[in-house]
């Protein structure tokens, strides 16, 4: 394993969040849940919260305490050809297009964006980034959506167009970026809850709960049931429970070296 960059310190154990996300136009707040983790515990798990005032939260907590590690469950780029077909010569030169142009490319749905009436979908080449493509065959029953798909069942388009200018400003107040910037307190990593939760039928409530309460015995009867409440909540609970155990991975990250990964990003899982 890599040695620990010197800018994470583990005493006392740091916290986890994780971000289930939503793209919604309307009552995305309440589609958003947050869940934080710390010493093998579910101490945070609800939701809310906009997409602004859950970047308002997360900066509030970097200064009340930095050492967390959070993780957004959409895309934080898209593939080194549209990035470059767009100018954007780093990923900040994306997010910025992205919140200049997003809502427009939302509102048109033209190509190369699909998922409405009337669209055609990307040939697969061109579909995915290659962290995407390499979680399809590393990862059990894992099946990325493309960012470029902005409607239809699962899309993580709108939530990604609506979510990269976050990173902007969670960057711009300090926050490191993985893999694009130096790892350090507090960071934000991409995350793909399906790699977290592994086959598990997330559609039922009985499972969601029983997988919960076997799999997290520290987990309190509360935070079960918020759990179980819903597919949103399950994902949020279990990923940053997840990034818990795995919390010497996580911080032992280190920036991209490859021009690929430093415009397309990665998915940690």
């Amino acid at each position: 394993m890599a040695t620990r960059p010197a800018a994470f310190d583990m005493d006392p154990l740091p916290r986890t969040l994780a971000v289930d996300w939503s793209g919604a136009r309307v009552h995305a707040a309440w589609k958003i849940w947050l869940a934080e983790s710390c010493d093998g515990r579910l101490i945070r798990l609800e939701n809310g919260r906009s997409r602004e005032a859950v970047m308002t939260f997360l900066i509030e907590e970097s200064k009340r305490d930095p050492r967390f590690i959070v993780g957004f469950d959409f895309a934080f780029s898209f593939p080194v050809w549209f990035c470059e077909q767009v100018g954007a010569k780093t990923v900040v030169d994306l997010w910025r297009h992205v919140g200049q142009t997003g809502e427009q490319w939302l509102a048109l749905c033209g190509a190369p964006f699909w998922g409405r009436r009337g669209t055609t979908c990307l040939p697969a080449e061109r579909r995915f980034r290659k962290t995407e493509r390499d979680i399809a065959r590393r990862v059990s029953g894992a099946r990325p959506k493309s960012v470029f798909q902005i409607g239809g069942p699962g899309a993580v388009g709108t939530g990604s167009l609506r979510g990269m200018p976050i990173l902007e400003a969670l960057r711009e107040a300090g926050f490191s970026i993985w893999p694009f910037d130096p790892p350090g307190w507090p960071m934000v990593v991409e995350i793909y809850p399906r790699a977290l939760t592994g086959p598990v039928n997330k559609s039922s409530h009985d499972t969601r709960l029983r997988y919960v309460t076997k799999t997290f015995p520290n987990v309190s009867r509360r935070h079960v049931a918020a759990a179980g409440s819903c597919e949103d909540a399950f994902d949020a609970a279990v990923s940053a429970l997840v990034m818990q155990r795995r919390i010497d991975e996580l911080t032992n990250l280190a920036k991209a070296a490859d021009r690929v990964d430093l415009l397309e990003g990665r998915i940690w899982y």
